[in-house]
């Protein structure tokens, strides 16, 4: 049975990284050359944080969300156009996370949703929650963010980059974009989606429960903790079980002989 165990496990695990979705920017490469053997090791890029104000009026930054996937897009509460459409589809997102139908594998308290308004002098605190209340939005999972319009714009480009997502760039005087990004629990930017698109929010959908499974690089095993001290746990299992084992062949061998 362990050969076939085994083989169940890494084909399962396989299956994972295949739908894994990967990283887009790095900082630099690291090359270490340990025993004749040349180690490279990529630092990606983890956004920078900020500090913009809420529809609760209050402060927030990224170093309040620690270990939380984040998925983040970009509106003004008086767009006509794709705003509506684009918060109506991210409503859904919200609303599937805490229904848990779609997400049954999901802690809902891990994913935060950031919608940083292009607009903030018209966007106030006020403005942002009536829009919120209009939505139905949870500030709880959803965050409507304004702020000084030069940094929603640097991190809109600089951090999160989406002129080069959009292919032909964005506007930098004033951004309007359809795209939903999603950072992992480092921060680091794992995809760009179509928020208008439903294939593409399906796939976000999947993304979110790979991200989520995504084993944490910071994340040590117990069974690694207590490999100094493994040897001595395998000779006492296998004592115990000489001990069970001769234990258990005295009684028979003395009805042998009874017999």
């Amino acid at each position: 049975m362990l050969p076939v165990i085994s083989y169940l496990l890494v084909k399962k695990a396989s299956e994972h990284a295949m739908g894994m979705p990967g990283r887009y920017y790095y900082d630099s490469v690291i090359t270490v050359i340990k025993d004749g053997k040349t180690n490279t090791d990529t630092v990606w890029h983890s956004v920078d944080d900020f500090k913009f104000q809420n529809q609760l009026g209050n402060t927030v930054s990224l170093a309040d969300l620690p270990n939380k996937v984040i998925v983040a897009d970009f509106f003004f509460t008086r767009c006509p156009s794709i705003c509506p459409k684009l918060t109506a589809n991210i409503r859904k997102l919200q609303d599937a996370l805490s229904s848990k139908d779609q997400f049954k594998q999901l802690n809902p308290s891990f994913i935060q949703f950031l919608s940083f308004s292009v607009d903030p002098e018209r966007d106030s605190v006020p403005v942002l929650k009536s829009y919120g209340d209009k939505f139905g939005i949870n500030p709880d999972l959803w965050w409507l963010l304004t702020g000084p319009k030069k940094q929603i714009y640097d991190f809109s480009i600089n951090e999160l980059k989406l002129g080069l997502a959009d292919g032909e760039g964005v506007d930098s005087n004033f951004i309007h974009t359809q795209k939903l990004v999603l950072l992992d629990k480092e921060h680091v930017v794992r995809g760009y989606y179509n928020g208008l698109d439903s294939a593409d929010l399906n796939k976000l959908a999947k993304d979110l429960v790979f991200i989520m499974l995504e084993k944490d690089k910071h994340y040590v095993s117990p069974l690694l903790e207590m490999r100094p001290i493994l040897p001595l746990i395998i000779f006492i299992l296998l004592a115990t079980a000489g001990v069970v084992i001769f234990l258990s062949r005295k009684p028979f061998e003395s009805i042998k002989l009874k017999a």
